[in-house]
């Protein structure tokens, strides 16, 4: 129970025509909302999940002292394509080949204008690839979005962000179950555990090993049961066929890859109107600080707010770690709280 509304449910999309040529047939988007939205339709708040996360994964830092205030917004969390509640290889037999972010915030707006009449946000805000949906928000609709918290993400998928998926991919697709295309005809139970163990040396980071954190801050007696349990357990939950294609859409991440962009990050980014907060992690493996900062010299109003934390990737979605999570909850509260009216300057880092 929560001490505000809530509500969920299922939005059909149809068949819906994707990025990469293909359809997915009776597309269907889950969702839930946290507040009242006001008469206005002005306090919405866009909060995309992220890899393998379903929106009960994500509910943590919303309340009234949390990141998002209930009181103060319409919290709408849609669950991205292949997360298992969405639609995804799980529960669609014919899966077409690739789902990505495009696709996604495409479904998102309809889902917003059709459901409750509203065609402009206060905010997206999102970690890890709900950033990169937050960034394809920005570009795509630059006259319906005023702030966007890029928490953990970029723009493009880095190069060896990519090396990473595609060694997660090869672990899969190395399993006996696999039948091709990301299909499998059994959960590969083996795969599954190095696939954890793989995650574990990438979500967080070297100093956070070096520091026993998994010991000290997380409660591991040691770190084979560590793994195990934070990892290994963690990715069993899901079906790998899901795992795989979110592996994909998260590779293809791209903000340019929209026609009127033709591939042009620069371009891109310069079409952004939104206010930009960029929240790398300083020690993230995955988006780096020099991702974020490559892209700033082309956005028109943003700030470079890194993360000082030791915990990796998962500084930016910090559950288990009350300094980050008040580092993140005071930076992401003044942003969205700052006068929508203020002048427009140039992009400028901090």
């Amino acid at each position: 129970m929560t001490g505000w509304p809530t509500a969920t449910g299922s939005f059909e999309l149809g068949d819906l025509p994707l990025q990469a040529g293909d359809l997915l047939r009776s597309a269907t988007l889950r969702w839930k909302s946290h507040g009242t939205l006001s008469p206005a339709r002005d306090n919405v708040v866009l909060y995309p999940t992220s890899y393998a996360a379903q929106h009960p994964d994500l509910e943590w830092l919303i309340g009234p002292e949390g990141v998002l205030d209930p009181a103060r917004w319409f919290i709408v969390i849609p669950d991205m394509f292949g997360n298992g509640l969405s639609s995804s290889p799980s529960n669609t037999p014919d899966w077409p080949g690739l789902v990505t972010a495009w696709d996604n915030v495409h479904a998102q707006r309809r889902l917003l204008a059709e459901t409750w009449g509203i065609e402009h946000l206060h905010a997206v805000y999102g970690w890890s690839m709900g950033a990169q949906q937050a960034y394809h928000w920005a570009a795509l609709f630059p006259e319906q979005v005023a702030r966007a918290v890029i928490n953990c993400g970029s723009a493009r998928t880095a190069t060896h962000n990519r090396v990473f998926l595609k060694g997660l991919m090869a672990v899969l697709e190395a399993a006996p179950e696999h039948r091709g295309a990301g299909r499998f005809s059994a959960e590969p139970a083996a795969a599954l555990r190095a696939f954890g163990r793989i995650y574990a040396g990438w979500a967080l980071s070297q100093d956070f090993y070096r520091a026993d954190l998994h010991r000290t801050a997380l409660g591991a007696p040691d770190l084979d049961t560590f793994l195990r349990t934070d990892w290994e357990e963690r990715f069993a939950r899901r079906p790998a066929a899901d795992l795989y294609a979110q592996l994909r859409t998260w590779e293809a991440g791209d903000i340019s890859r929209d026609p009127r962009f033709g591939g042009d990050l620069a371009r891109a980014l310069g079409a952004i109107t939104a206010r930009l907060l960029l929240m790398p992690g300083e020690t993230d493996l995955y988006f780096r600080v020099a991702d974020n900062a490559a892209e700033l010299p082309h956005l028109r109003e943003a700030v470079l707010r890194p993360i000082p934390s030791v915990w990796g990737h998962r500084a930016g979605n910090p559950a288990a770690n009350p300094a980050d999570a008040a580092f993140l909850r005071d930076t992401v509260r003044a942003f969205l709280e700052a006068d929508a009216q203020h002048p427009r300057g140039p992009a400028q880092g901090a």
